[in-house]
């Protein structure tokens, strides 16, 4: 399938996440809102709404809009004054929207997120019964960080990874990311020479992209988030386009502008993304080979004997890392023991723990079910 051909999935898609970043939506000084800007980039968002598709719009912003209002006169990068400046800026944020879409006849619905949301799986499922609930009553999510309450431990720490986990959450059928750069280049993209990269597939060619790391003085992500989601995004299956928001007209409407990546996979479940992308892990586990063999190549669950040590606290239930002899990380899972019960238990068989410790010992340490591999 050609280019244009996989750019169709962007205009086609029933679908669609857009996310926005804090540089897009705000004064060049890095004051507060620019509503010009915010309503140039909701009236492209509202047209293809009204035409039929489910938007989700993931939008920074909220902190910028609140330097001003509190007398900063740049981002702060404490956690507390960030949270202070979130809590003042996400109402004047949400109230911009709500005045640009509600000039459309359109209604917003405000989304806040922590990575507790998406990292527990009984919050993940309940985040996605709002968004499915919100988008089936017409309305337009628009979902950022709880920066009010997030610590520097549970914090996603840019929407760019957010934005692709809300588009697995939402079964999107695309996802747009929209920055102040126009697209992917194969190094920075003010020196000569220097050449747009139009097409990833697979998340293969990009040995020779220099990929820089750090974001505006407004936004807290660079162009390595944004590769780093639209990874994430396409191992569910989801095309992703990287574009600026000066060309968010022109990349909904397909034309060839900003990165495309393509996923060559299937759509993995919902729940192997989730253990994939969305859990945090407590611990590791080293395997021997003969159990990474197992894991790996005949799917099996992982089982007490084929642990060789455990690293890190954690509890039952939680998401560690197993890795192979030399320390790489095979896989991700969810732990059936706590790393201070487990330690008595590894090279020994299911069956001589039962025997010896009683039938509740006669399971694995992860199952095939609760495991997926990296």
């Amino acid at each position: 399938m050609s280019a244009a051909d996989r750019r169709r999935d962007v205009v086609s898609a029933r679908r669609l996440v857009v996310k926005v970043g804090s540089s897009s939506l705000t004064e060049a000084d890095g004051g507060g809102l620019d509503e010009e800007r915010l309503r140039a980039l909701v009236d492209v968002i509202a047209e293809r709404r009204l035409e039929g598709t489910s938007v989700v719009l993931v939008s920074s912003g909220a902190i910028s809009a609140g330097i001003a209002p509190l007398g900063l006169t740049k981002r702060p990068w404490d956690l507390a004054t960030q949270q202070a400046a979130a809590s003042v800026g996400q109402g004047a944020l949400v109230a911009a929207y709500q005045r640009a879409f509600g000039a459309h006849g359109l209604t917003v619905g405000q989304v806040l997120l922590t990575a507790d949301d998406v990292t527990r799986r009984s919050h993940y499922t309940n985040a996605k019964r709002t968004l499915d609930r919100l988008l089936e009553l017409g309305i337009v999510p628009i979902v950022n960080e709880n920066d009010t309450v997030a610590t520097q431990e549970i914090r996603f720490g840019d929407n760019d990874r957010l934005a692709s986990l809300v588009a697995h959450i939402a079964h999107a059928d695309a996802l747009v990311l929209l920055t102040d750069v126009d697209a992917l280049y194969d190094g920075p993209p003010d020196q000569p020479g220097t050449q747009r990269v139009p097409l990833v597939v697979g998340g293969l060619g990009l040995d020779h992209v220099r990929i820089g790391g750090t974001g505006s003085a407004i936004g807290s992500g660079g162009m390595v988030t944004k590769v780093e989601a639209a990874s994430i995004a396409n191992s569910a299956g989801i095309t992703t386009l990287l574009t600026s928001a000066a060309q968010a007209r022109e990349a909904l409407d397909g034309r060839d502008v900003g990165t495309l990546f393509v996923p060559t996979g299937s759509r993995r479940a919902s729940r192997k993304l989730w253990l994939a992308h969305a859990t945090t892990p407590r611990g590791r586990l080293m395997l021997d080979a003969g159990a990474v063999r197992a894991v790996v190549e005949r799917r099996t669950s992982l089982l007490p004997a084929g642990v060789t040590e455990v690293i890190g606290v954690f509890g039952d239930g939680d998401a560690v890392e197993l890795c192979g002899p030399e320390g790489a990380v095979i896989g991700r899972g969810l732990v059936n023991y706590s790393s201070a019960e487990l330690p008595e238990l590894l090279g020994r068989t299911t069956h001589e723990l039962a025997r010896e410790l009683g039938p509740g010992y006669e399971r694995e340490v992860v199952h095939r079910d609760d495991l997926v591999i990296l």
